[in-house]
């Protein structure tokens, strides 16, 4: 398969995607125009922030399987275009944390000690000793807004600065703000007691525009701003107000709302604000780490199927992956069976896990049903990747349940689908060599290897039904793999399902269902 690396990254990953038996063609620097023609022919992409990944690349990308990200951020991927198209998107998250944080310390610094401002005069023949007084960070209260796997790192630094360390982050618990050393508050708080403000959250509707006139007055005077996250976290035009009127001390940015940056942007024309050019990731190592990291990814995945550090789906270690992959298989088997045999609109989708399999990950496995039901009812591709959006774009419910309870078996897995009013269900285990088997087919308990080509036969539990199925099937020399029989009771109703070696035709389906006691018939293609 075809690799295109279109933003240039360490050899070093080059030679990990060319020795995992891909063809690797790099070509930096294509205008949006030019990307359109090239992408159509390849399995992978691999950008870092230069390269937009937009709807009209997604759609010209025919082939497309995966796009790898040597970095973390991914607003320069339409994320929403990749995921309906099935390819799955990635990036190295970590491969660049130890660097950003080092960074916003350098801003951090630099901007105290105005040492930008004082280079710059020295070079110009000045000895301003005067003019570029700075302050201590000693003792100083340092607010961090994210405190992710950069912003906890940044906590560390500071409080090896001997600073005072408070944050912010919805998604971190007292406890474990606690073994950071971080006091943790709420975002006014730490408005008002900051002397320095760094912001380490990701680009989205809610943090758009957080550092703004409205949050810049619940600060205090004097204060210092850095932002080595986003472009557009920190309103611009607010933060020049700000530094006009000295509100807000200094500033240190090292990203923009629009980059390159433009030459005649008011902020540059400010002496109390520093800048660089998007270098948080910038480092030699870490621009190896994230390269190691993402051709080691794109090798898995296109090689062998391996999802790591996916945004657009679940992902699985490689160390979980040989517990979980058994359970996969079975939960692709039992979706796709299911769907065969349901009819009318599909509704309600409901997945419980029983016993120790609902200990394991699980948004891979209800993944792999959603595959699995929706692969033989739709035209359009479905892969691991779309199946959730094409489920919720036809309004179809999913619900998951867990629970220790799974009788006799060690692990279960129930579906249950809602269609037309109707509910039909299915259990699934794994046999003692960890082989999918079904053990319940709408209440009837029978155990069925899936695979292969199979009829089910819902019939009156009567004598001579097997042995009139079976003379039609040798009369029209359809050979009988397996057989598996389920009944409520003994002249009750019954179910069959039979393994074929060929295909059924339509013509033999008709007249099965016109055998005496046969209630209704279903061909299902594993």
């Amino acid at each position: 398969m075809k690799v295109l690396v279109s933003d240039k990254i360490s050899g070093k990953g080059i030679e990990i995607l060319k020795s995992g038996g891909l063809d690797v063609q790099v070509k930096t620097g294509m205008t949006p125009e030019e990307l359109i023609k090239e992408v159509e022919n390849y399995e992978g992409l691999i950008i870092r922030s230069g390269t937009k990944v937009t709807e009209k690349v997604i759609q010209a990308a025919k082939r497309l399987k995966v796009i790898g990200r040597a970095g973390s951020g991914l607003d320069n991927v339409d994320l929403n275009a990749a995921t309906k198209r099935g390819v799955v998107v990635m990036n190295t998250p970590g491969g660049n944390n130890v660097t950003t944080a080092e960074h916003t310390i350098t801003l951090l610094l630099a901007m105290a000690r105005k040492v930008p401002q004082a280079t710059a005069s020295i070079k110009e023949g000045k000895w301003e000793k005067n003019k570029f007084s700075g302050v201590e960070v000693y003792n100083k209260t340092i607010g961090i807004i994210g405190l992710g796997q950069i912003g906890s790192y940044v906590a560390k630094l500071a409080q090896g600065l001997m600073m005072h360390v408070i944050g912010n982050d919805p998604y971190l618990s007292q406890e474990n703000a606690g073994k950071l050393g971080v006091e943790l508050v709420d975002l006014p708080d730490l408005y008002r007691r900051s002397d320095f403000i760094t912001v380490h959250v990701p680009m989205t509707p809610d943090t758009k525009n957080l550092i703004s006139a409205k949050t810049i007055a619940q600060m205090k005077e004097g204060v210092r701003i850095i932002n080595c996250s986003r472009g557009g976290i920190v309103n611009e035009q607010d933060l020049y107000d700000a530094l006009l009127n000295k509100k807000v001390a200094g500033a240190a940015l090292d990203v923009f709302e629009k980059e390159p940056v433009d030459p005649k942007h008011p902020l540059l024309g400010l002496d109390n604000i520093i800048f660089t050019p998007h270098l948080g990731a910038s480092t030699t190592e870490a621009q190896e780490n994230v390269a190691l990291a993402v051709a080691e990814q794109v090798v898995d995945y296109l090689q062998k199927g391996l999802i790591r550090n996916a945004v657009n789906i679940p992902s699985v270690s490689a160390e979980i992956l040989p517990v979980i992959q058994p359970f996969l298989t079975l939960s692709e088997k039992m979706g796709s069976f299911l769907a065969q045999i349901y009819e009318g609109g599909l509704e309600r989708i409901t997945i419980e896990y029983k016993g120790e399999v609902a200990n394991l990950a699980l948004g891979p496995m209800s993944v792999a049903v959603l595959k699995g039901i929706l692969n033989p009812i739709l035209e359009e591709p479905i892969n691991e990747v779309n199946a959730p959006v094409v489920a919720k774009e036809r309004g179809i419910e999913v619900k998951e349940i867990k629970t220790t309870d799974s009788g006799n078996f060690s692990s279960l897995i129930v579906l249950k689908v809602k269609s037309g009013g109707q509910v039909a269900s299915l259990a699934g285990t794994l046999s003692s060599k960890k082989e999918p088997r079904i053990v319940s087919i709408n209440g009837f308990e029978l155990e069925v290897a899936p695979g292969g080509h199979m009829l089910m036969l819902s019939n009156d539990d009567k004598p001579g039904v097997i042995g009139s199925l079976g003379t039609l099937l040798g009369d029209n020399q359809v050979n009988v793999a397996s057989m598996q029989l389920g009944r409520e009771r003994s002249g009750g109703k019954a179910i069959s399902v039979v393994g074929i070696d060929s295909p059924a035709s339509r013509d033999l389906l008709d007249k099965i269902k016109k055998l005496p006691h046969i209630l209704s018939v279903k061909q299902i293609q594993l």
